[in-house]
């Protein structure tokens, strides 16, 4: 079964926008990396990438929050202007132009949006004074 990890709830994206998350994954040595995420939305659909410009490899909001062009169509990097599809993260204009964002799988879960399978960096539950509640998954700021 896969293992299902919710980020936000599905009303936190609005239609037709896009909403950045840093989360804190662990790397292939098991150490802890932020790891800058976006969900898209367009109707009911939602798809996720790794915030990071093909181009160069930075955020593509560049630490702002806004991922959308002036007429809210197109994701767009904050750096190079580069412009990519919302649903399939693949840029049409700019210096990335034929390559596409990393996806991220994503999954709606009783109203919540998901990533499925990613090993996120959890609490290690030493400073929980309930014995049973459990750890929460890190979900880094900027």
């Amino acid at each position: 079964m896969s293992e299902l990890f919710a980020i936000c709830a599905t009303h936190e994206v609005e239609d037709g926008d896009a909403r950045g998350f840093v989360l804190v994954r662990l790397d292939a040595a098991g150490q802890r990396q932020r790891w800058p995420i976006l969900v898209t939305r367009k109707g009911r659909t939602f798809h996720g990438f790794e915030n990071a410009c093909p181009h160069q490899g930075t955020r593509l909001d560049g630490h702002t929050g806004e991922f959308m062009d002036a007429a809210g169509n197109f994701l767009t990097c904050a750096r190079h202007n580069a412009q990519f599809d919302l649903d399939t993260g693949y840029c049409f204009i700019g210096p990335c132009q034929g390559k596409a964002l990393t996806p991220i799988r994503l999954v709606i879960d009783d109203g919540d949006v998901c990533v499925v399978d990613i090993a996120l960096a959890e609490e290690d539950g030493l400073d929980v004074e309930d014995p049973n509640e459990m750890p929460e998954v890190l979900i880094a700021g900027d």
